[in-house]
């Protein structure tokens, strides 16, 4: 069966240009890439001033840049953000906020649950360990880096000189900004370097957010959908020296709403892109490694979605690991499916032999760059023979179980007590700290299924790990015998495995520790081999970025580096699903989800929407979408008119967007975002939030 599957699809992938021709209506030997495959990710080292004066008929100032720039903020670990004010008051998304929300409650609230208001400055609260960074200062350091790495003689001598180069630059900088925090930016995979000084407050504290089934009403199912019809807002503060800070930076709020064709501007911090990768690393995500993490992915969905269901959807913190786990199953696997698209396929591998040919037939160039295809693809070749072990014989925080990792955890202290790195009295403290206070045992135990059917998939029917743990069992079966067997299981069973002595408990034929113990000096060793294979794409990488660099110049911006970007865009519908998706949605959209899914989760709203205020304007627009370039990390991007004011709040991307890792297309791609309108509605007329509807509209508080 195997044999004739291998078959199937080796036919498949023969066929599929000659089945795109067919089906599709195309012959991929006749598509371009288009001018805009590469993004409108747009850095303010080189913003496209002639591009937006022919494409808007306008011409940004650098009044206009900067107050861009200066309003925008990177919020959090992963977020985008602005000031809204001059009392510092910060708009972004709630799910930018949903996983830090319970550190902020007092013991009797849930805020997930039932949103949360401020209504006066002693009310605002302090989020623990919460950051927002403004950057204040842009300088190109690209030579002095490039220089210093052209004295290194290998590839980790070169890496090596770099960071060296790094530091040297950034103790330098500091010392004459003292207030700035430096960070060296690496610009088309290190063609091109900039120093970034950023203003670091963090002091951050919640003013307002809805409730959780408010914001992201429709949960999964709607995620990544359109239309849409979610409030996914919230508002903080950001203060110095215990009061609101000043600043002169910020984004007035617009009440004229959208239209059709209207330009509007994204800026935001995308996360990353691929898009300068060549064919050869694009095939290996395709083909390796995106299939693993979606069937990882669908699996262990599927127990946190059982979970949810048997707490009838009460447990407010489950709910949001559930959202956040559908999150990153729906990029994966829509990316999958976008790479499988033979169309986008194509164009992209017009664009790498047109870019390629440019090199090829310039001499310099040539001798310079012209092998790096090459040898990227002999790269990515060896990098597939061990992709799936390591895949396997990695322990994850993600989805291995806790018990699984208690065993690394064990194993390596093992090592050290017995390689002298610590004392017998430190082993024996840290062995009493390994066992977690609290154990989910439920999920532990279902997150095992989830672990068997990494190994299942990615190792071979004649590996040790296989027939030792798995065997002819079914996955539910090897589950069950793993968990009878293990001392790991149950804290007292773990206090008793503990008292043994180091060879005794390497003996012990617990299931978790003969894993870690049979697996951890192949992976140390296929790590190492991957290691000096991604030091030496490192460096391929840096020289490709060079030589788009080099052919193409700033018409070409650079891929996303969770740093700040502007990315134009109109507002656009587009067509889907045999009909025509609107610009705008309304409140009135929320309800009708509401009612026609019989209230039920994750349909569900709070009951007042059953008897709402007189004075809530239902027809009040709510999200809207439009063609601007985001990917994650964008989320709570300010999305602004030409005048630089509010008109909506970046939250998604459709479903059509997902690719976009690898290739920026406008014909359905769209970016989501929250209404201006929307926001000012609900806050002023629904949840009667008067002082922060005053604030937001004239831009300073009361």
């Amino acid at each position: 069966m195997k044999f004739r599957n291998f078959l199937l699809t080796i036919f498949l992938l023969i066929a599929s240009f000659s089945f795109a021709q067919t089906f599709y209506g195309f012959n991929p030997d006749t598509v371009r890439a288009q001018k805009f495959d590469m993004g409108k990710m747009w850095t303010f080292e080189n913003p496209p001033i002639k591009y937006f004066q022919e494409e808007y008929g306008f011409t940004p100032s650098q009044e206009w840049l900067e107050k861009m720039q200066k309003s925008a903020l990177k919020f959090g670990g992963g977020c985008s953000a602005s000031f809204i004010s001059e009392d510092g008051l910060i708009m972004t998304n709630h799910h930018c906020v949903r996983g830090i929300l319970p550190t902020v409650q007092s013991e009797n609230e849930n805020i997930l649950k039932d949103g949360f208001y401020a209504k006066d400055l002693q009310e605002e609260r302090r989020v623990p360990n919460l950051k927002v960074e403004q950057l204040l200062f842009i300088k190109d350091i690209s030579n002095e880096i490039h220089d210093e790495m052209s004295k290194g003689q290998s590839d980790s001598e070169k890496i090596e000189l770099r960071e060296k180069k790094i530091d040297e630059l950034k103790t330098k900088y500091k010392n004459d900004f003292p207030d700035l925090v430096f960070k060296v930016i690496s610009l088309y995979n290190g063609g091109k370097y900039s120093l970034y000084g950023y203003k670091v407050y963090d002091d951050i504290r919640l003013v307002f957010v809805p409730e959780l089934f408010v914001a992201k009403l429709g949960g999964d199912y709607d995620n990544f959908t359109y239309p849409r019809y979610g409030l996914d807002c919230a508002f903080l503060r950001a203060y110095e020296n215990d009061k609101p800070m000043k600043t002169k930076f910020f984004f007035k709020w617009n009440l004229d709403g959208v239209v059709e064709d209207q330009p509007v501007f994204v800026v935001g911090n995308p996360g990353r892109t691929d898009r300068i990768n060549t064919m050869a690393q694009i095939e290996f995500e395709r083909d390796v490694r995106y299939p693993m993490m979606v069937k990882m992915l669908k699996d262990l969905y599927k127990i946190y979605e059982e979970l949810v269901t048997q707490t009838n959807a009460e447990d407010f913190r489950l709910i949001a690991r559930l959202y956040s786990i559908g999150n990153a199953l729906k990029v994966y696997e829509g990316t999958y499916k976008g790479l499988l698209d033979p169309f986008l396929i194509a164009r992209k591998k017009d664009f790498e032999n047109q870019f390629r040919n440019a090199v090829t037939t310039n001499a310099d160039l040539n001798k310079k760059y012209g092998n790096i295809w090459n040898e990227l693809a002999q790269s990515r070749t060896e990098a597939i023979k061990t992709a799936k072990k390591i895949f396997a014989y990695s322990v994850s925080g993600f989805y291995s179980p806790q018990y699984l990792q208690i065993a690394s955890r064990l194993i390596g202290l093992l090592e050290d007590f017995s390689s002298g790195k610590i004392s017998k009295e430190k082993y024996d403290s840290l062995l009493t700290t390994l066992y977690p206070k609290e154990m989910n045992y439920q999920l532990q135990n279902k997150l095992l299924s989830v672990q068997l059917k990494v190994w299942k998939d990615n190792l071979s029917d004649d590996s040790e790990i296989i027939k030792r743990l798995i065997g002819n069992n079914s996955i539910e079966k090897a589950a069950e015998k793993i968990l009878a067997k293990s001392f790991l299981t149950s804290k007292e069973n773990f206090d008793k495995l503990i008292k043994m002595n180091p060879e005794e408990i390497l003996k012990s034929n617990d299931p978790f520790i003969f894993f870690v113990t049979n697996t951890k000096d192949e992976l140390n060793k296929m790590l190492e081999e991957n290691k000096t294979r991604n030091q030496r794409e490192e460096i391929l990488n840096q020289m490709l970025g060079e030589a788009l660099y080099a052919v193409y110049g700033d018409a070409i911006p650079p891929d996303a580096t969770g740093t700040l970007r502007l990315a134009d865009g109109i507002v656009k519908g587009y067509d889907y699903n045999g009909t025509r998706a609107p610009i705008k949605t309304t409140f009135y959209g929320a309800l009708d989800r509401y009612y026609s899914f019989d209230k039920k989760f994750p349909f569900n709203l709070p009951e007042y929407w059953e008897n709402l205020p007189a004075e809530f304007d239902l027809s009040t627009p709510l999200n809207f979408v439009s063609t601007n370039d985001i990917v994650g990390g964008n989320s709570g991007s300010a999305v602004l008119n030409i005048n630089a004011e509010i008109v909506g709040l970046a939250f998604d991307g459709n479903i059509e967007s997902l690719p976009n890792n690898f290739i920026y297309t406008t014909e359905a791609n769209r970016t989501v975002s929250v209404s201006a309108l929307g926001m000012i509605e609900a806050i002023r007329d629904l949840y009667k939030a008067e002082k922060l509807s005053q604030e937001i509209l004239s831009g300073k508080r009361k």
